[in-house]
């Protein structure tokens, strides 16, 4: 952990402050972590981002956390230059929209006096649906099409898969079919806009009803891990869609995976890293606004938020202008 007396300034751009769930958001966590700290805490929304001829701004609000409720209180309203924070952290969440994506068109104007978490330039590129696929041989095996005729013949030869959007999150809008399903050609025409829309076609993996494994990079080192198990009557596993988080182990292939993509999650930027493995497969990437850290945290005792901050502390201090 950082020296005493270091202090560092966060602006969180993230959701509205009432969308927080303290009992499981990691973004709370984050910003809880940073208060400890004696760091400042401020927020935005992405809309309150600008660019003017001074360089990036934001009007921000700064932000007092309380573990009795209210948890967030808000101060006034006030216009600032990006440069005035040590770190900015993109906490909203997907989906990758047009909005997100500008978003993070305009943190990367930031540079070279706030370091932004994660790079918005690496993220704006690095899909985390497609992420997964620089490592093939880790990786579900994995088709993105838009053509209905060719998705058809990829569940075929899968015999099961998974549908996924692109630009989704939580499980939205994830659906299990087969070749056998009467509803395959009625779903492909509505999920890929009669062919001008790209989908990703999955392997359904054997294991997939035993859940899922979340593993937390940070500077591309596994801190923290928990299964996810979908609920009965549900394929997915994802919390946000009533999936339950259980403890569990990481194996030997687990760790290969971490070990294989860990370091080039580090080179390009990417801080805090969500991967999801099952079966002992790659799935995907989170590298958008990962989540996790409460589970991670109550299950195997540890503090992946002071993890986090300890990282993004030492980046930020060989920014220019770096805090001393």
């Amino acid at each position: 952990m950082e020296a005493p007396g270091f202090s560092m300034r966060s602006l969180f751009v993230m959701d509205p402050l009432d969308r927080i769930d303290v009992r499981t958001d990691t973004t709370w966590m984050l910003m809880r972590a940073c208060q400890a700290r004696g760091w400042s805490v401020d927020a935005c929304e992405p809309t309150d981002l600008r660019l003017t001829g001074r360089g990036l701004e934001a009007t921000a609000r700064s932000i007092a956390l309380s573990d009795a409720p209210p948890h967030l209180v808000p101060g006034p309203a006030s216009d600032r230059a990006l440069s005035d924070w040590d770190v900015a952290w993109m906490r909203k969440d997907p989906p990758f929209d047009e909005g997100y994506l500008f978003a993070l068109l305009l943190l990367d104007r930031a540079r070279p006096h706030t370091l932004v978490v994660n790079d918005p330039a690496q993220v704006a590129l690095g899909n985390e649906k497609l992420l997964a696929l620089r490592w093939p041989h880790l990786a579900v095996d994995t088709v993105v099409a838009a053509d209905p005729r060719w998705i058809r013949a990829v569940v075929e030869d899968f015999e099961k898969a998974v549908l996924k959007p692109w630009n989704g999150c939580g499980g939205q809008g994830v659906l299990l079919t087969s070749s056998q399903d009467p509803n395959l050609p009625a779903l492909l025409e509505i999920l890929t806009d009669q062919g001008c829309r790209h989908v990703l076609v999955q392997r359904q993996l054997s294991g997939a009803g035993r859940g899922d494994k979340r593993v937390l990079l940070v500077e591309g080192d596994p801190k923290g891990w928990f299964l996810r198990v979908p609920v009965p009557g549900d394929h997915r596993a994802n919390l946000h869609v009533g999936g339950r988080a259980v403890p569990c182990d990481l194996d030997e292939r687990d760790r290969a995976i971490c070990a294989a993509v860990g370091p080039a999650m580090k080179e390009a930027g990417f801080v805090f890293v969500g991967l999801d493995i099952i079966d002992g497969m790659l799935t995907e990437i989170n590298v958008t606004s990962p989540t996790g850290v409460q589970e991670a945290d109550r299950f195997l005792d540890v503090r992946v938020e002071d993890d986090i901050l300890d990282a993004v502390a030492r980046r930020a201090r060989i920014l220019p202008g770096g805090t001393p």
